[in-house]
């Protein structure tokens, strides 16, 4: 799809601005392929080529020295070398997007410096919402009588329902990785945790949202997250209220110790 691309304006001097001004664009991008009429496999394709060469676009002509680590693209491992890489999901909740009216889909843009996630941005449009690093998200009380816990649609870790009958908890399906940890953030839930496999684009971008929101960010056993590796599989990871980051992870540990086969 060729566009002209859109004029960033102040935001292209800081990448806070910068991460939630690539969200929301590729968002509009994506409303725009949503109503073209596709169906089915047609339209997950044609959103997922759309958003990605408009992230790439955007990122060529305004971060022209940075690497970039994209679902959509090649890895060419060069951004190993990098002290600055972009790792992006142009459509997060693919089948999500794919069934209008849903708007549990996404787009992920997070920076990597130095070894750790420096700003980032989700962009939820089907809502006309983006959550970024440049104004972080102030996590409300629980309004919760009991945990609630985010968990896929289709493939929830199989210990996550012993988990819930420990600690008394909900569990509440939704699509897209970045829309599931924004749930934590919005009192719509209080934790997910995922141990199915994901990649580094999957999570990079909420993580970092969260961490500025003052969430509690770490693999599913309370070990460090760390982006940017050569193997990019990151196959599980926690997000919660931070007063639930010990009951959790340590009933991970102990389920993982007690099911070694998973």
């Amino acid at each position: 799809m060729t566009r002209d691309l859109p004029d960033p304006g102040p935001a292209v001097a800081d990448d806070h601005a910068f991460a939630a001004w690539l969200a929301t664009s590729a968002g509009e991008v994506l409303l725009e392929v949503r109503g073209q009429g596709l169906e089915g496999r047609a339209l997950k394709d044609a959103g997922d080529l759309a958003a990605h060469e408009h992230l790439m676009a955007l990122l060529a002509e305004h971060r022209p020295d940075d690497a970039v680590l994209s679902e959509e693209g090649r890895d060419d491992k060069e951004r190993l070398s990098s002290k600055r890489v972009w790792i992006i999901d142009p459509l997060d909740g693919t089948r999500e997007f794919s069934e209008p009216p849903r708007d549990d889909w996404a787009v992920h843009v997070a920076l990597w410096v130095d070894g750790d996630l420096a700003a980032g941005a989700v962009a939820q449009p089907a809502l006309g919402q983006t959550f970024s690093t440049l104004e972080p998200l102030v996590v409300p009380p629980s309004t919760a009588s009991r945990p609630r816990i985010a968990v896929s649609r289709t493939r929830p870790p199989a210990f996550v329902e012993r988990l819930a009958e420990e600690i008394g908890a909900e569990l509440v399906p939704m699509g897209s990785a970045g829309v599931k940890v924004l749930s934590v953030a919005r009192d719509v839930t209080d934790a997910y945790v995922h141990a199915g496999g994901q990649y580094e684009w999957d999570s990079a971008a909420p993580v970092v949202v969260a961490r500025a929101a003052g969430l509690h960010t770490s693999r599913a056993d309370g070990a460090p997250l760390h982006y940017n590796q050569d193997d990019v599989l990151l196959p599980d990871l926690l997000v919660c209220r931070p007063e639930l980051a010990g009951t959790i992870s340590e009933f991970v540990r102990r389920y993982w110790a007690e099911n070694p086969e998973g």
